[in-house]
């Protein structure tokens, strides 16, 4: 019986200073049963064509080199996952600038083996924090509350950049297709699998190097400085924002959820519109959480500042 294979999914856009170490770390993988798909968004740097030089140089690998929708990233990976080109039994998404270590891939799908096919399953972890020269100084936040679609409401659990995902997930997906407004594709892929009753795994060990430099779209919140300015901008609004978009593409596509998880839809959407003393109760009522004490609080704050 064959190995599953896997369905690498990378999206660039001017990624030539770190693109070598990422497609090198992809090319060295310990499981070995993997096709690249690329998908750039018209980088006007050399990515293009370190791709390309790549692509002739990987003989004994498949890498299909395709043109973005010029949507910015989060459009672009559900482009990419979209596709209907691609097939495979396992789908990974992958950034630019990162570093993935060996046994990535095979580590992902150890844990996903022995999930049914028919069921959606998604598989994140930690991260190992490095800067742009390629130095380890620390760990994401770890989180051990269990995932779940209360948890995913308000919270991403697992960066992209870590996630491994069943073709029932990959379905999923295309179900809700790629034309959507969402903020993240990776916190649509936990909505979504979460809420369909899937099966979501957390690994607290880290599976890529995850680079910060001045160019990260969104970055880790490892420092204080980096939690106080996301505390900021749920204060600020844009958690809200984030929140109405998601809650809109969501009930487009609530007949791929389960009863109970459209039911907790529907009262978060009554949560944010309510007067505080109700919304205080739907809050309690409800049950919806982040992984953290301080995420906690700050969810809690947003609530009643009506930034939720």
């Amino acid at each position: 019986m064959s190995k599953p294979s896997v369905a690498i999914l990378l999206c660039t856009y001017n990624g030539e200073a770190f693109l070598a170490e990422q497609l090198q770390s992809i090319y060295e993988q310990t499981w070995t049963n993997w096709q690249l798909w690329v998908s750039d968004d018209g980088s006007r740097d050399g990515t293009m064509a370190l791709l390309q030089e790549t692509q002739k140089k990987w003989r004994d690998k498949t890498m299909e080199i395709r043109f973005g929708p010029h949507r910015k990233s989060t459009t672009n990976f559900l482009a990419l996952t979209n596709a209907q080109e691609i097939d495979a039994d396992y789908y990974a998404y992958c950034d630019q600038d990162d570093i993935w270590l060996p046994d990535k891939l095979r580590r992902a799908l150890k844990m996903l083996k022995d999930v049914p096919s028919e069921t959606p399953a998604l598989y994140g972890t930690r991260t190992q924090l490095i800067d742009e020269r390629g130095i380890r100084f620390g760990l994401s936040p770890y989180f051990g509350k269990k995932p779940s679609f209360s948890n995913a409401l308000v919270q991403c659990i697992a960066g992209g950049n870590t996630m491994v995902f069943n073709h029932a997930a990959r379905k999923l997906l295309c179900r809700a297709g790629a034309d959507i407004n969402v903020p993240a594709h990776d916190w649509w892929t936990y909505l979504l699998v979460a809420g369909c009753g899937g099966t979501v795994i957390y690994d607290g060990f880290p599976s890529v190097l995850y680079r910060q430099h001045h160019n990260n779209q969104v970055g880790s919140n490892h420092s204080v400085t980096a939690q106080l300015s996301r505390a900021n901008r749920l204060l600020q609004g844009d958690f809200c924002v984030w929140n109405e978009r998601n809650i809109h593409e969501l009930f487009s596509v609530s007949d791929l959820l389960t009863e109970n998880n459209q039911k907790k839809l529907a009262l978060f959407e009554r949560l944010r519109r309510a007067p505080l003393v109700k919304r205080l109760r739907l809050y309690f009522r409800l049950g919806i959480y982040r992984q953290t004490l301080g995420g906690n609080v700050g969810l809690l704050a947003a609530v009643i500042a009506g930034k939720i």
